[in-house]
């Protein structure tokens, strides 16, 4: 049986086609411009697809609500083309099948959750750090909505004190995106991130903020398994670092067995960056 999955995302938008298994059959990649230019060329990529059912892991803000009256709008987001865009509505008539709808974020913790690094565990936290930073949380083995989704990318932070930076988010400054996604990184250097991985002090500072990020996340879901992703993460460096200041930032506090095997607690995506659209098939698959 074969299922559609669309990875929607503000630079391009990847259609794929994958099996009951996760495995992707086929896929490719579309320029994400507005509404009416993009759309078209996703209808026309799945239409003579035969796919049982579409699932689709986008930017957001996205009204997620199946009982909402905009269920499957992008909602208010700083790509205005798509500002209360029926993106779940478009697709599903034009293409007349089920379908159903997560953020991006959330389809990488899905595919992870059902095939990769966290199948195994109730509760996890997926983290992607790179053009932004977005958090999706599974609790009791289910993924957190409440009164839209998480924006785990939005939590304030504490600054260093050597740091001055005034935060690149438009919305809050000094939130974890305002400090530590790859524009910040970029703003804040002069160069992108991928030009500065010799420089230590670099890394430092970025595990400073994601460590604090995740002892937060720690404190208050406390989470099974943490996953980082996104651009940004494929600094490999940055996971040593991360894992001992979250230790620090913990103090002692919790004595539990993930901490103590903190290597396998804290660990990037498993699923060779396909995570986002297996979850999108996952997504497909539930809406049958």
């Amino acid at each position: 049986m074969i299922y559609g999955a669309l990875e929607a995302g503000g630079t391009k938008m990847v259609c794929a086609i994958g099996d009951e298994n996760g495995k992707i059959v086929d896929q490719i990649s579309i320029p994400t411009k507005t509404p009416d230019e993009t759309m078209p060329k996703i209808i026309e990529y799945f239409k003579d697809k035969d796919i049982k059912a579409l699932g689709i892991a986008t930017f957001g803000p996205v009204d997620v609500h199946p009982e909402s009256p905009t269920y499957g709008h992008i909602l208010e987001t700083p790509k205005t083309a798509w500002i209360g865009f029926d993106l779940l509505g478009c697709l599903k008539d034009a293409l007349n099948v089920p379908a159903g709808i997560d953020t991006d974020v959330n389809g990488s913790l899905i595919g992870e959750a059902t095939w990769g690094a966290a199948k195994d565990v109730s509760d996890a936290v997926y983290i992607t750090i790179g053009t932004g930073v977005g958090g999706g949380i599974i609790s009791g083995g289910k993924i957190v909505h409440g009164m839209l989704h998480p924006e785990l990318g939005h939590m304030k932070m504490v600054r260093d004190s050597s740091d001055n930076y005034t935060g690149k988010c438009p919305f809050h400054g000094t939130c974890l995106e305002g400090l530590a996604s790859g524009p910040a990184i970029e703003d804040r250097w002069g160069v992108s991130a991928k030009e500065l991985v010799d420089r230590d002090e670099v890394w430092e500072l970025e595990s400073y903020y994601i460590a604090q990020a995740i002892a937060n996340l720690i404190f208050i879901i406390s989470p099974k398994k943490i996953i980082l992703g996104g651009g940004v993460m494929h600094q490999e460096q940055l996971f040593p670092l991360i894992r001992k200041k979250v230790l620090d930032n913990l103090n002692g506090y919790f004595k539990l067995d993930e901490l103590s095997d903190i290597d396998n607690y804290i660990i990037p995506a498993s699923l060779n960056d396909d995570q986002g659209i297996m979850g999108a098939i996952k997504i497909a698959i539930d809406a049958v």
